[in-house]
């Protein structure tokens, strides 16, 4: 069966801000297609780039299986690519980057290494321990409250690295959530607090894009 590269996707009135979209390990869904329709339905332009390069796991074992052995230099050029070119395709201006576990550690670390051409970071339950130095982006970051990929002290590491240099910053932790609680492809998936953190993050992208 042969899998999509990427989706792309426009708002009925041409091009738009460009929104870069990074899914997790369980690659990319029905459900972040989904997502991608609902930020063209805002007005954006959306480019999701299969950083899993065709695999959909059937458990989270097997998609922890393939993350350990995904070449992290062919991650990380895609991501890159993935994000000039959406820039070429969208409006003038800067784009933002929304991504979810794995994809939320790279968008993090894509903003720093685009500094001139990311304003926004979303990060659903991802973390980096970079230097965050030359950023120019705002950052919104979702934290589940139990979280066995992300400790406490991860996350406070990276929030106190981020304010050390000014950034704009705004970290919630989600009462009562685990781990791909924004995610409907695993079995922590909280449709409630999603749809909360989810309309956060429109409203920060209205902002920032």
């Amino acid at each position: 069966m042969v899998r999509d590269l990427a989706y792309f996707i426009s708002g009925d009135r041409g091009p738009g801000p460009g929104v870069l979209v990074l899914h997790s390990f369980w690659g990319l869904t029905p459900s972040v297609k989904s997502l991608c329709d609902d930020l063209a339905d805002h007005a954006y332009t959306v480019l999701a780039p299969d950083i899993n390069f065709g695999e959909l796991p059937a458990s989270e074992q097997e998609a922890l299986d393939h993350l350990g052995k995904a070449d992290p230099n062919r991650l990380a050029s895609l991501v890159l690519s993935s994000a000039k070119l959406l820039h070429e395709k969208s409006t003038e201006g800067p784009i933002g980057i929304v991504g979810f576990g794995m994809g939320g550690s790279l968008a993090l670390w894509a903003s720093v290494r685009l500094a001139k051409l990311v304003s926004a970071a979303v990060s659903f339950y991802g973390s980096q321990q970079i230097d965050f130095a030359g950023s120019q982006a705002a950052y919104l970051i979702h934290l589940a409250e139990d979280d066995d990929y992300v400790s406490d002290d991860e996350a406070a590491f990276m929030e106190a690295t981020m304010r050390l240099e000014d950034l704009d910053v705004d970290v919630i932790r989600h009462p009562g959530t685990r781990h791909g609680f924004a995610e409907p492809d695993g079995d922590t998936f909280d449709p409630d607090l999603f749809d909360t953190a989810w309309a956060g993050t429109l409203a920060f992208l209205e902002k920032r894009l």
